[in-house]
């Protein structure tokens, strides 16, 4: 998602405040909330202090006057924001925005959210605009909001029909508006700009612990209408702050200074032009002159990656490099961006379904949507996204198999390996208690790795990233499969089948797997009150992961979904990094993407080689890659650089091993193909039930498509080893019976294609394919438990997607205990639930359902569908648990 820099354009931030009313509450922590937010949203580059108004209004006519002057002024960013009372009519619709003056009941002494706000801004000529709600039923306000033709960005401080508590707070601002301030102020660790999505993220975890006046988790909600990319709101970093452009200086000074008197300069240069002299100084003070639009490259990579890639990208747009006069390109005024790099991330069975699909890809992204007959049900524009101009894998394995997949024919894309631009190693992460005694961290064998950790020493779960779903994943599996003894590992060869199995049988299953190494790393990551230090899941787990990753869970660093910690792990918590030998590392290889038939091909090529050289540059890119956690490329003698001195892995709690080598990757394109035909062949044939709330409360808050989406992609995960059944609740033929459910696949098919016509049929007709009556789903996964109970083998599970249970008002004494029950029998059966209602995870049945089961619950976000993936792409292994 590219980000929108409004900088040096003309803004404007209007902060309304009412704390002082006649006739309802006072709210007198609202008070020093513009003041705060106003000194917040100076403090960096965005917006000058004159650019700010507060507006403290007692009449509705005040709020819309205010209202209609920034909208009227703004060009470029014009930023909203809104504290005090809000109330709804009983239907929850027609949200009012009360000022001084208003009186509950009287409509006309109040503001109307959408009579009055978003008519006035749908009428502004900002290019983009961010409005902040921070009232009651401030989450009411996104239904109006989507009928609206600006581009605009929502904040709602709380989800719909929910009041807040906020207003009685102490001085100094309410609790809502001090975490926007602080974030805004302070950053985000990693992050070199704040932008609209990192704002909701962040408030959303600092008020995870909070509740509403209802009981209700506090839970921050946004929307988004007419807009694609994401509005940067700060430019305050934890890191070292970038310097401002100079185009961004200069023009920020023509604002202030020379925009305010064109007028009167506009008249007296009317008069000069009679003059030679007259004519230079017109020419002297016309504006800059506007930047051409930059050359959009598009960077596709793995999620663990995208992060450091996002920073390592802004910094190239802003960098004498992107930005300083080229020879044959003296058109470009000094200081525009020739670039602009987008990135963005997918799962590696989705990238190579792209490139199969080449063609289709092409042809969608011209809207022909031609494409060749490999290319059936497969939509690249959906997943992975557009069109790659670089694609960065994070290992030579990947694009070995990218290009496998390809058809033979002359396909539309073209992927030229220009080199790795970082490298990682591969590491097993042991318990920092548990170290390992007859291993040495930076030498031992996998041999030596798996007998350490088996269960009559250590007796450790091996835990992997799905080799089908991440490079991490398939690196691992081929350094067990290669290099099981520690000897190097060549360009040709196959691994044993026997040697195969047997370290398969090693790895945890079912239900094991992630889709990459922060999602594993992040499930083992303790809970603020988790107990003692050293007795939660991850002191009995050995993650197999990257040294980066590895090194970020230790420091607390942000890991997958899990969001930074203030202080690193305590040591009982950490992992030591062991290097298997001879194991290749993560060598992440530059992948120029040639498309043919490109009318612009030799500018987007020398723009991506621009880019190649400048991240392989010590003085540039590298500096980013390694103060990430990186390992340097190669220098010109041949020798891999020792990690840069502000290095997380550097940092003694990190638990990594500077000394460790760097092994490149050898082995060749065929013993790639090998290796996953020997994971392949490992696999044992298991059965797949997914369970789907398909009640009328899936519609709201756009929870539907979500749904669809991960029902989708559990399909994917379905092979030749697997078949499933498709079953939904409530049915809409029994209505009085809660334990009822539709049968829509049944279990036991094999080809995805039914699961994929009852899904599309859904999409279709929304809410039309709904029921109108409360999912019970304790009872619907009972009745799916008895019926995956019967069979006698292992490797299956449920895979259940709901919103919410709505069984409560109605369930008979002791259903929850009869499920428990039932779970614990044997066979096991996980349950891998996705849950997609406010409460998320968060709630006892849920955690208690993951518990009883050996499964997982996988909280609504847009990374929920890849780890639900890797959860069920591990279904089919045979594991430590089937032993």
């Amino acid at each position: 998602m590219s980000e929108y820099d409004a900088r040096g354009k003309i803004n404007r931030a209007l902060l309304i405040g009412v704390h002082d009313y006649a006739t309802l509450d006072a709210l007198p922590a609202v008070e020093d909330n513009p003041a705060e937010l106003k000194r917040a949203l100076t403090g960096t580059d965005l917006f000058t202090a004159d650019e700010v108004g507060i507006c403290r209004p007692t009449e509705p006519w005040e709020l819309s006057r205010a209202l209609k002057t920034a909208a009227d002024e703004a060009r470029g960013l014009l930023f909203v924001h809104f504290s005090g009372h809000g109330r709804v009519g009983s239907d929850g619709g027609n949200l009012q925005l009360m000022v001084g003056a208003s009186v509950s009941g009287r409509s006309h002494t109040t503001v109307s959210w959408q009579d009055a706000v978003l008519s006035c801004l749908d009428s502004a000529r900002a290019e983009r605009i961010v409005i902040v709600l921070e009232c009651c039923y401030a989450g009411n306000a996104g239904g109006a909001f989507h009928s609206h033709s600006r581009p605009m960005s929502l904040l709602m401080a709380a989800q719909p029909n929910r009041r807040i508590f906020s207003g009685e707070e102490p001085a100094g601002g309410t609790l809502f508006t001090r975490a926007l301030v602080q974030i805004l102020e302070c950053g985000i660790p990693g992050r070199r700009f704040v932008t609209f999505e990192d704002l909701v993220r962040e408030l959303r975890g600092r008020l995870a612990d909070e509740r509403t006046p209802m009981g209700d988790v506090w839970e921050p909600r946004s929307a988004k209408q007419n807009t694609v990319d994401d509005v940067i709101l700060s430019f305050a970093t934890p890191e070292v702050r970038l310097p401002t452009p100079p185009r961004v200086r200069l023009r920020r000074w023509f604002n202030q200074h020379l925009r305010p008197w064109r007028r009167p300069l506009l008249a007296v240069l009317t008069v000069l032009v009679l003059a030679a002299s007259g004519l230079t100084a017109l020419k002297l003070l016309r504006p800059l002159p506007a930047c051409p639009p930059a050359l959009e490259l598009r960077l596709l990579t793995a999620p663990e990656s995208e992060p450091t890639l996002r920073r390592a990208a802004f910094a190239y747009e802003m960098s004498d490099a992107n930005t300083r006069p080229l020879e044959g390109e003296g058109d470009l005024p000094d200081g525009c961006r020739r670039a602009q790099i987008t990135v963005y991330s997918a799962a590696k069975d989705q990238v190579d379904q792209g490139f199969a699909a080449a063609a289709r890809w092409q042809g969608e992204a011209r809207g022909s949507g031609q494409g060749g007959p490999g290319a059936k049900g497969t939509d690249p524009l959906n997943r992975p996204g557009p069109q790659p101009d670089l694609w960065i894998p994070e290992s030579t394995a990947d694009y070995d198999e990218a290009r496998r997949g390809m058809p033979p024919t002359p396909a539309p894309a073209a992927l030229h390996n220009t080199g790795p631009v970082a490298y990682s190693p591969l590491v097993v992460g042991i318990p920092a208690h548990q170290q390992l005694d007859d291993a040495d961290p930076v030498d031992a064998s996998w041999q030596d790795l798996l007998t350490g950790t088996d269960s009559g020493h250590r007796d450790l779960k091996l835990l992997r990233p799905s080799p089908v779903l991440s490079g991490t994943g398939l690196l691992h599996t081929i350094g067990l499969y290669l290099a099981g003894d520690g000897s190097p590992i060549g360009p040709s060869g196959a691994p044993d089948r026997t040697l195969a199995e047997g370290a398969e049988r090693r790895l945890s299953a079912p239900g094991s797997q992630y889709a990459d190494s922060t999602e594993l790393l992040c499930s083992l990551r303790p809970p603020p009150d988790g107990g003692r230090p050293g007795t939660g899941r991850g002191a009995r787990s050995a993650p197999l992961v990257s040294e980066k990753s590895l090194a970020d869970f230790n420091l607390g660093h942000t890991v997958g979904s899990c969001p930074a910690l203030d202080t690193p792990l305590a040591p009982a918590d950490r992992y030591a990094a062991y290097y298997p030998r001879n194991v290749p590392a993560l060598d992440h290889p530059l992948i120029r993407v040639d498309w043919r038939g490109a009318r612009d091909a030799t500018e987007r090529r020398a723009a991506a080689d621009r880019f190649a050289g400048w991240l392989r540059d010590p003085a540039g890119g590298q500096r980013i890659l390694t103060a990430q956690g990186y390992r340097g490329v190669p220098g010109k003698d041949g020798t891999v650089p020792a990690p840069a001195p502000d290095s997380p892995l550097r940092n003694s709690r990190a638990g990594a091993h500077l000394d460790a080598p760097v092994t490149p990757f050898t082995a060749g394109a065929d013993q790639v193909a090998r290796v996953l035909d020997g994971y392949d062949k490992a696999q044992r044939s298991s059965r797949l039930l997914i369970l789907m709330d398909t009640s009328t409360s899936m519609a709201d808050g756009g929870r539907l498509p979500v749904a669809l989406g991960a029902a989708g992609r559990a399909l994917e995960m379905v092979g030749a080893h697997h078949t499933y059944g498709l079953w939904t609740f409530p049915d809409r033929g029994h209505p009085d019976d809660p334990s009822a459910v539709f049968r829509a696949v049944p279990l036991g098919t094999a080809d995805p294609a039914r699961g994929k016509a009852v899904l599309d049929r859904i999409a279709k007709r929304g809410t039309a394919e709904l029921v109108d009556h409360g999912a019970a789903m304790e009872e619907a996964l009972t009745a799916a438990v008895r019926e995956m109970k019967t069979s006698a083998g292992g490797n299956q599970a449920i895979v259940l997607i709901l919103d919410e249970d709505d069984g409560g008002p109605r369930r008979a004494a002791g259903v929850e205990q009869a499920l428990r029950a039932l779970l614990k029998e044997k066979p096991v059966v996980p349950v891998l639930s996705l849950v997609l209602g406010r409460a998320g995870c968060d709630t006892f049945i849920l955690q208690g359902l993951a518990d009883a089961s050996g499964g997982q619950c996988v909280p609504g976000g847009p990374q929920a569908p890849d780890l639900l993936a890797g959860l069920i792409a591990s279904i089919g292994t045979a594991g430590k648990e089937d032993r």
